[in-house]
């Protein structure tokens, strides 16, 4: 059975959302500080995180932080702050979505299964995609660089392997949304901007200046061997 961790110091929260996920057939667990959320996380290895910003203990962001450097699990940010900055923080952190509260839990599990759908969708028999000194092996999961390998997250992992599938092309960022998110978010296609730029510290030489995933400006971006 899929299992997700809710980390929430609210209470109330974490009973909604938990009958609403129990509801859809997902087993559950719950913290409600940081620090019981990064111990469950290590030792229960759960398939999602549904991650609160604002923690006791230990905060959103330094748990990301957390998760981030030892796994690839799906992280979708709960937050009751609204600011942009803030949301794509979470996203250079490595977070894969994020939900604003108030927020509705059936949108919230929509969202849930629309990160799962890509992380658990991918071709079951071997498949691997190499440009130049970069393959991507999609029944592994698994990207290297030379012979490197790479820790990507989910979102970034969807993002390369859409690029690479189609050297040359060019997509947009609606494009890659939909491609790599199961469903268009709406207003927050900038969001892919900011995955773009994580996934070009992990595979270029020189991010700044970047040789293989391209911006084609007022457009989107395209893969170049």
């Amino acid at each position: 059975m899929t299992t997700i961790l809710v980390v929430d110091d609210d209470p109330g929260i974490v009973k909604v959302v938990r009958a609403y996920l129990e509801k859809a057939g997902f087993q559950v667990l719950v913290a409600y500080d940081g620090k019981k959320a990064l111990h469950i996380a290590r030792h229960d290895k759960p398939h999602l995180v549904i991650l609160d910003l604002m923690l006791p203990e230990m905060d959103g962001w330094d748990v990301c932080r957390a998760l981030r450097r030892e796994s690839d699990v799906p992280i979708i940010m709960l937050t009751a702050r609204v600011e942009d900055t803030d949301k794509l923080i979470g996203l250079e952190l490595g977070a894969d979505d994020y939900v604003t509260k108030p927020f509705s839990p059936q949108e919230l599990v929509a969202r849930v299964r629309a990160v799962l759908r890509r992380v658990e969708g991918m071709p079951a028999k071997p498949e691997r995609i190499s440009r130049g000194e970069i393959t991507v092996d999609l029944s592994r999961h698994a990207v290297t660089v030379g012979d490197e390998p790479l820790n990507l997250t989910p979102t970034e992992f969807d993002l390369l392997a859409t690029l690479m599938q189609d050297p040359g092309r060019t997509f947009t960022r609606s494009q890659l949304l939909e491609q790599t998110q199961g469903y268009a978010y709406e207003g927050y296609e900038r969001t892919i901007d900011v995955h773009i730029k994580n996934l070009r510290q992990k595979i270029e030489t020189d991010p700044t200046n970047p040789q293989h995933i391209r911006t084609v400006y007022g457009v989107g971006y395209r893969f170049e061997e």
